[in-house]
């Protein structure tokens, strides 16, 4: 299929970091790279700039025309008319697919107020305040406009039936043993002998009485048969880079369980460990470098989360310094990378996978997961790990600062720890910019926000940095010690905000 095309329109210079987080996010996602190009302005070399002709020769070989109304209404020509109002008129004019999105803020200029009523008689309007949810609502328009032409299904990927699978592709004691399971750890309904249909039916894993792809990933006796992908590829490395020849690497197959349970003895068995006594129990306990829980959910998450209509599989490398796991998947649309450092809403790109992961305890609790990692590193004393965009979803997990200290020289050390200490501090930076967007909050109550027992040097060390910056600014300025002080956003904070969001995607 040749990708659709999607023009950008708005009044020149009102929405610039918009079109480019727009721009960047529609050419790095997955699924919207394989649908849509996009087109801005700003992408064409001035030299090649001609007369507004040349815009709605752009706007005519567009699929859909998005345009970004605001505050202003643009350079007028000689009949008092704006580049942004010829585009919308000529996409009306030539039946081009439309979604206006108006940005909630300020007094308009009239003749911008009169384009969006005249617009708002032939199509639908949405609103958005911020970056984020301007993302959010062009990512759900386009999938709507997908759906709408039969492009694409409504369904997730894995309540999709599975091609080919039948009922006697799944492996009927893993469901058994399931059950079993499920009903000692979450109080599941269902009795022991409870047949595989039953448990497929109550799990929603049947579609049109075929088993879904999530049930063959689940309960499949080959799943790869069907799945290829479905797969975790581990590697060890001695250094702290991808080199070759690579020491151990192995390629795991299996159902979800089988990846998960492989990986993670992969880990542990290439880390530090101690071993306790037996004075407290038969069996000696046993502590790991990087906690066995961190390294279970950095896994699960990749397993649950990744896009399994991509050819690539899940990759763990585990380097001298640090894990880091790697899958195909994206973040929702409306969750960034630093609101996984905060509460969050989960939101699963296979929910009836992760449904299942969690009644076999493989989950504790849905939309924690980022934040237990970063509970239980900061307990074991490892660093914060990282989460990033990167072609796909990575979490990196920090090892011990003693392990490092035995293969890194003192001058790498130096260099690693001021870097760490760089990307913590701008973590912590965005993470309050973010929490600040939805109204003043104090002192203390950032600290709680961010998951800290008492407010720390480091925290105060950050809000003057920002209030340098002019990113925040007091509510109660005249009075800086008042105990009622809080801290709001200013706008060098919000454009900060969206700056930090691209820069991560």
């Amino acid at each position: 299929m040749k990708p659709l095309r999607i023009f950008i329109s708005s009044v020149q210079g009102e929405f610039a970091t918009e079109r480019e987080m727009l721009r960047n996010y529609l050419r790095d996602d997955v699924m919207m790279r394989r649908f849509f190009e996009v087109f801005l302005f700003e992408d064409v070399p001035a030299s090649d700039w001609s007369p507004n002709e040349f815009y709605l020769d752009e706007v005519e070989r567009a699929d859909i025309y998005v345009g970004l109304f605001g505050n202003e209404y643009g350079t007028e020509d000689s009949r008092g008319v704006s580049p942004t109002e010829r585009e919308f008129d000529h996409a009306t004019k030539v039946g081009t697919h439309r979604i206006i999105f108006l940005k909630d803020a300020g007094i308009r200029n009239p003749k911008m107020q009169a384009l969006i009523n005249r617009a708002q008689s032939s199509l639908i309007r949405k609103r958005f305040r911020n970056p984020e949810e301007l993302l959010a609502g062009v990512y759900a328009a386009l999938v709507e406009y997908l759906e709408s032409r039969g492009v694409i299904r409504s369904t997730p990927f894995d309540a999709a039936h599975c091609d080919r699978a039948t009922l006697n592709d799944l492996d009927s004691d893993l469901m058994f043993r399931f059950i079993r399971k499920a009903r000692e750890v979450r109080k599941f309904p269902l009795a022991e002998n409870t047949t595989s249909e039953e448990l497929l039916v109550h799990l929603n894993l049947l579609s049109d009485g075929r088993p879904t792809n999530a049930a063959v990933l689940l309960f499949g006796k080959l799943p790869q048969k069907f799945l290829i992908s479905s797969q975790i590829k581990c590697a060890h490395f001695h250094g702290t880079e991808v080199e070759k020849p690579i020491p151990s690497h192995h390629i795991y197959t299996g159902t979800v369980f089988d990846l998960i349970d492989q990986a993670v003895d992969f880990v542990l068995s290439k880390i530090n460990r101690s071993i306790g006594t037996r004075a407290g129990s038969p069996r000696a306990p046993r502590t790991y470098e990087i906690p066995e829980e961190v390294v279970t959910e950095a896994v699960v998450n990749a397993v649950a989360h990744r896009d399994y209509t991509d050819n690539s599989s899940v990759q763990v490398m585990l380097f001298s310094d640090r894990l880091e796991v790697w899958n195909s998947g994206q973040l929702p649309p409306r969750l960034t990378v630093d609101q996984l450092r905060i509460p969050h809403p989960s939101v699963p790109a296979n929910p009836l996978l992760a449904e299942s992961l969690y009644l076999a305890e493989y989950i504790e609790k849905m939309g924690t997961g980022t934040l237990d990692m970063i509970r239980r590193c900061a307990e074991a004393g490892l660093l914060e790990p990282e989460f990033a965009v990167k072609y796909g979803f990575v979490a990196t997990i920090f090892r011990s600062r003693k392990y490092i200290s035995t293969v890194l020289a003192p001058e790498q050390q130096e260099s690693q720890q001021e870097s760490q200490q760089e990307s913590q501090q701008e973590s912590q930076r965005l993470k309050i910019l973010n929490l600040l967007t939805k109204g003043p909050v104090s002192r203390r109550e950032l600290s709680k926000n961010l998951g800290q027992k008492k407010i720390s040097g480091q925290l105060n060390k950050v809000i003057l940095l920002l209030l340098d910056q002019d990113e925040i600014a007091y509510t109660i300025p005249e009075k800086p010690q008042n105990p009622n002080q809080k801290y709001r956003l200013t706008d060098k904070g919000r454009v900060a905000i969206t700056a930090g969001f691209i820069a991560k995607n």
